[in-house]
């Protein structure tokens, strides 16, 4: 099991076709260093794919999801966004993750 501490949100889109090393200089770049225990999350410019990079201490996971219908919400912030787990659950279902309060609460934007 992949223990994961924090989750963060990248907001510029990403060339899918980005690999493990490039994902790992666009994390050191956008959030300033990678954190063991942390998960990244970077989408393409149409929202309909997402990768997950993973830094578990040993090494890096990779891992992808894609939409076969709708986009996944993103961010309009600029550089990366701190996600609750709630958030995240949100978000890689393809629901509105930013109207998501404490305790579940859907809220208006």
């Amino acid at each position: 099991m992949i223990h994961i501490d924090a989750l963060w949100l990248s907001a510029a889109p990403l060339d899918m076709r980005a690999g493990m090393d490039t994902l790992l200089a666009q994390v050191v770049r956008v959030f300033g260093e990678a954190h063991p225990h942390h998960a990244y999350l970077f989408s393409n410019r149409r929202g309909t794919r997402l990768k997950v990079l993973v830094h578990d201490c040993f090494g890096v996971w990779l891992a992808c999801r894609r939409l076969n219908q709708g986009r996944f919400h993103w961010t309009e912030y600029q550089g990366g966004v701190a996600l609750t787990r709630a958030q995240f659950d949100a978000l890689v279902l393809g629901l509105p993750w930013q109207r998501l309060g404490d305790g579940g609460v859907i809220r208006t934007l």
